[in-house]
């Protein structure tokens, strides 16, 4: 008996997350249909025009905006930004360095070092239980 091997496919927000833009930005064509594992793959490789330009120039999907600016993806809710923005006006975010973003950024520093000393406690806790039985 031969198994026939399906082609796995994916919607197109699926597809854009993996990319790593926003959905409503993308062509129409890649909007209403589905992706491949392969053309997602290919897509990855040699982007087109069109995803370099998204990527390059936005507008950027909430997680990636997060990112660039540093912050969490709450703290981009607790700032008021909702919508996606582009590379141009998140450069405008940190220039101008409104009080809620220095905020937004100090706060997730600390959750970095808090994330730090958390990891640093568990691998030393792990290497006390691993040690020499007497």
């Amino acid at each position: 008996m031969t198994s026939h091997k399906t082609t796995q496919t994916m919607k197109p927000a699926t597809a854009a997350k993996k990319l790593g833009v926003y959905l409503e930005a993308t062509p129409a064509e890649f909007q209403n249909g589905v992706v491949s594992r392969t053309e997602l793959n290919a897509l990855q490789s040699d982007p087109p025009e069109w995803l370099q330009e998204l990527r390059r120039n936005g507008p950027h999907p909430r997680p990636v905006v997060a990112a660039k600016l540093g912050i969490s993806i709450s703290g981009l809710a607790r700032g008021g930004i909702t919508d996606a923005l582009t590379t141009e006006q998140i450069e405008a975010l940190k220039k101008d360095s409104p009080d809620w973003l220095q905020l937004e950024r100090a706060t997730q520093a600390e959750v970095r070092k808090e994330a730090v000393r958390v990891k640093e406690k568990n691998a030393a806790r792990a290497d006390q239980s691993h040690g020499p039985r007497s």
